[in-house]
């Protein structure tokens, strides 16, 4: 991209760290993206669902990718006043005594791998015996902790690591060790400690110190209270307390500037300001709700209140890519069953959060073709037509459609039922135990056959996030439309039934790929801006200010009446998905009673 426009500055990076890949951009004060460059990082899995990762390749990688996009933008580096980072809520493990890795298993002699990334299910023992405990924090989590939260890793850990090793282990969430990497200052993330921790906010519950060492006591994991929580990052610092022991902060604020080596190692200069990370599906939420369409007209002003905060409320943000994440800003606390949250002041000061999701989508799609006979005869008429293949399967549906003389696309698949938690579910239902199913299997293996089953996952993906909906809105959450991101918003198909499956208009932003990155960028801007203000403010209405002057406009796909044929099938539909999901359940039970008779 050009720099010619934005060669005045000032500039701001942001970093993006998913499942498998780092990211980084540079934008101006007026959101324009000049340069983005990715690299991919690996995972390994030794052991069926033990998935690790390692710090150092992913911070060899940030460095490579920040000056990249300085190398080809061309700026000048003093004119970049501010940095963000996000990343995947994974577990990283470090010595306390010096932050060197600790390995994680299941091979214990390779210090390397000291991640445990948030997919990895082997704490399912212990995530089991968390939640039997009951605790008043995990009321604050749907009702019970996720598999792919951090401490039902932690306690495994415990279980299976030397105590001597254990002993000496710290613990940081991906973002929060990224901003120390950076600044060498321990400032939490409120997001992750929250979100994935069991962390209360002052004040939740009459929350004095965030962590509970009741709750740590309960699990068995005492070493965690000691010395003030040091492993875990030290207690809450009350805002009203002029004793600063460590910091929690909410998205965007200030941390500090990059230390001497970091700045070296990125390429940048230590007057560069880092704001405090977020998980990623929140960079997410930060890059796109802020975004002006047509919808703007659309709504009153009264309730859309685009000028302010309250502008945040009801806008869903819907974060695809391996999994998806449905995200959503509340005045109140709302509780909501399997639905992670409410989370207090973790994006905005005061307000609450609420977090679904769904743990594989773009997996499963990619699961999907990938295992299905006909996926290597796709991928070569896809690469012939100059295609991707899910550009070349919504082709080939529209030609199924004329072929077979069926009413339209959906109709095609009207008696083939579908259902995709083939990794578990984590919202609504909270089930890891979860698995996948299908009604109207025939011995077809062709290339259309592979089509339909494209079909249903998308389906399926469409029909369970209108159940994630549902059970947000009839605890009290309004809301107003679904603000896109990732790769997913350029399947047509795939939009169209997300906005018929739910009736909720679909805003896919303008940077497609690059809003969880932009996202990133936005919380260096906003840590800057914090600065300027001497950090007196917070991010009330900063981050919300910056998000509104530099998130660009979006274009929206609009739900079809509710008399339309596809809608009325898609409804049909639901209920089935909904029976099916009750059903597997209901089997299970059937047969575990049975089993357990014989014990």
């Amino acid at each position: 991209m050009s720099t010619t426009l934005i060669e005045k500055g000032p500039f701001y990076i942001g970093v993006d760290v998913g499942t498998g890949s780092v990211r980084s951009c540079l934008i101006n004060d007026t959101g324009e993206i000049s340069a983005i460059c990715e690299k991919n990082i690996n995972r390994q899995e030794l052991l069926h669902e033990h998935i690790t990762q390692s710090s150092t390749e992913i911070w060899d990688k940030i460095c490579f990718c920040v000056r990249d996009i300085l190398k080809r933008s061309a700026v000048d580096v003093s004119l970049v006043k501010g940095i963000g980072f996000d990343a995947t809520c994974s577990l990283v493990v470090v010595d306390e005594n010096n932050h060197e890795p600790i390995a994680v298993g299941p091979d214990f002699l390779n210090s390397d791998q000291n991640i445990i990334l948030w997919m990895d299910h082997r704490a399912s023992r212990q995530t089991d015996f968390i939640n039997k405990t009951g605790d008043k924090c995990l009321k604050y989590v749907g009702g019970k902790m996720s598999i792919e939260m951090e401490i039902p890793k932690i306690k495994w850990l415990k279980d299976n690591l030397p105590a001597e090793t254990f002993k000496k282990c710290k613990f940081y969430d991906l973002s929060d060790f990224l901003t120390f990497k950076a600044t060498g200052n321990q400032a939490k993330s409120l997001c992750a400690a929250a979100c994935k921790q069991g962390f209360l906010p002052y004040g939740v519950e009459g929350s004095i110190t965030g962590w509970s060492s009741e709750f740590l006591m309960k699990i068995g994991l005492e070493e965690l209270a000691e010395n003030n929580f040091a492993k875990l990052g030290g207690p809450l610092n009350n805002r009203s307390s002029e004793e600063v022991n460590s910091k929690y902060l909410s998205a965007g604020d200030y941390i500090a500037p990059l230390c001497k080596s970091s700045s070296q190692e990125l390429g940048l200069t230590t007057e560069c300001i880092v704001g405090s990370g977020i998980i990623d599906a929140y960079a997410g939420w930060v890059g796109t709700v802020a975004a002006v369409s047509e919808l703007d007209q659309d709504i009153s002003t009264d309730e859309l209140e685009t000028n302010s905060i309250n502008g945040a409320v009801g806008r869903l943000a819907v974060v695809a890519g391996t999994s998806t994440c449905h995200i959503t800003l509340s005045r109140k606390p709302y509780f909501v069953e399997g639905i992670w949250g409410p989370y207090k002041d973790i994006l905005i000061n005061s307000f609450w959060c609420a977090e679904g999701g769904q743990s594989c989508t773009g997996e499963l799609l990619s699961h999907t073709l990938s295992s299905h006979p006909a996926y290597e005869e796709l991928k070569e008429l896809s690469k012939t037509e100059g295609l991707q293949v899910y550009d070349y399967l919504n082709m080939l549906l529209v030609n199924m459609v004329k072929e077979r003389k069926e009413r339209s696309i959906l109709a095609l698949a009207k008696h083939i039922f579908f259902y995709g938690d083939l990794h578990g579910n984590r919202s609504p239902l909270a089930d890891a135990t979860m698995t996948g199913s299908i009604i109207g299997l025939t011995m077809d293996i062709t290339i259309e056959d592979l089509a339909l089953k494209y079909l249903v996952t998308c389906e399926f993906i469409a029909q369970q996030t209108r159940h994630i909906i549902e059970r947000m809105t009839s605890s009290g959450h309004h809301i107003k439309a679904l603000y896109m991101s990732g790769g997913q918003c350029r399947n047509s198909l795939l939009m169209d039934l997300l906005t018929n499956s739910t009736g909720y208009p679909v805003v896919i932003p303008r940077y497609i790929d690059s809003a969880v990155v932009f996202g990133a960028a936005l919380l260096g801007a906003s840590a800057s801006n914090v600065y300027e203000r001497n950090r007196k403010e917070g991010n009330d209405d900063i981050l919300w200010n910056t998000m509104k002057s530099m998130t660009k406009s979006s274009k929206v796909v609009k739900p079809t009446t509710i008399d339309n044929p596809d809608r009325k099938l898609l409804e049909v539909k639901y209920k089935i998905y909904l029976k099916m999901a009750q059903e597997q359940r209901n089997y299970r039970a059937m047969v575990d009673a049975v089993e357990q008779s014989y014990m």
